[in-house]
């Protein structure tokens, strides 16, 4: 199943499933037409924690809305109803607009470390918390930032979403507080890379990485989504193909495969110090070919299309813009 928040005309936010390839189905306005929909949250967050008693609910829905389209053929009239949505035509969210917290890994390709000038593979997976400001749906815009717009990159990842309150968990049991897998863009300000690498003394090294990470906490540079795709969808989140293209040509073109910490270790090393909750998002690193690791460096500027797809669960299509 594939999950997806979006917004209407007047700015609300409705949760909707996707119902087959060019259709989406908004399940608040199912509200009117079915009611059974009624027993299905209206936030991203508490249908996750709803697990499958609630995803059980959707699928009965999408079931009845089927056999009323066979039997009485009822599409059209859906449509004007706003109740079947086609997708070009939608407005999306990132998948959960409100995740309690969003942690970004970074690092953890080996083959993204070799282009970024051979650097180690750590003993514990890096990561930091990124802005709630950072995220932005598919379809939305990469707004450049005026103050550092020269050096703007794309890294294209495969992202886990809590389904649980999880804490202080083992590699075993981890993947059972996962709900499912989306995508992130997590975009960066290269500007000040070279001073990471440059720094000789260990409170240099310090203060460029942090100015860094400031670097990826931009508005609108964590696109996220366009759906959910719930754990059953996905039987290895390890064997995925991730392609990032820009204006169409591919920048990035890799297999989860050669993720360093894979997403059980990822989970339980982390919720030794978070106390996870439904919703909460979590990218996973990103594979080579990221614009600072190119000779010469290649980065976004406004006018731009970047998109990134991931088998199995869809792509996040992005423009930059100046605003």
């Amino acid at each position: 199943m594939k999950l997806a928040s979006i917004e209407n005309d007047t700015n609300q936010v409705h949760l909707a499933v996707v119902f087959d390839q060019d259709l989406l189905l908004d399940l608040y306005e199912l509200r009117s037409f079915l009611p059974q929909a009624n027993l299905i949250p209206e936030n991203m967050k508490d249908l996750l924690a709803g697990g499958a008693d609630v995803l059980t609910k959707i699928l009965d829905c999408l079931e009845e809305i089927r056999l009323l389209i066979l039997k009485d053929n009822e599409r059209e009239a859906l449509k004007q109803s706003n109740i079947l949505l086609n997708w070009d035509e939608v407005s999306f969210l990132p998948p959960v607009p409100d995740p309690t917290i969003i942690l970004s890994v970074g690092m953890n390709y080996h083959a993204h470390l070799k282009e970024m000038q051979n650097a180690p593979a750590l003993p514990y997976p890096p990561a930091f918390l990124m802005t709630h400001q950072a995220l932005n749906g598919s379809g939305k815009p990469i707004v450049v930032p005026p103050q550092c717009p020269d050096m703007i990159d794309f890294e294209g990842e495969l992202c886990f979403v809590f389904g649980k309150y999880c804490y202080d968990v083992s590699e075993n049991e981890a993947m059972d507080y996962v709900a499912g897998y989306t995508i992130a863009n997590d975009v960066s300000a290269r500007d000040w890379v070279a001073p990471v690498f440059k720094a000789e003394k260990p409170f240099e090294g310090i203060s460029a990485w942090d100015r860094n990470l400031l670097g990826k906490q931009l508005p609108t540079f964590c696109p996220c989504g366009p759906v959910i795709v719930t754990k059953d969808e996905i039987p290895d989140p390890h064997n995925l193909q991730l392609t990032l293209t820009l204006n169409g040509k591919v920048m990035q073109s890799s297999r989860t495969d050669d993720l360093i910490f894979n997403l059980p270790q990822i989970i339980s090393y982390f919720s030794k110090w978070y106390r996870f909750s439904p919703g909460d998002i979590v990218t996973t690193g990103s594979p080579p070919g990221v614009g600072a690791g190119r000779n010469p460096p290649v980065y976004m500027k406004s006018g731009d299309l970047v998109e990134v797809e991931i088998e199995g669960i869809g792509k996040l299509s992005n423009p930059v813009s100046n605003s």
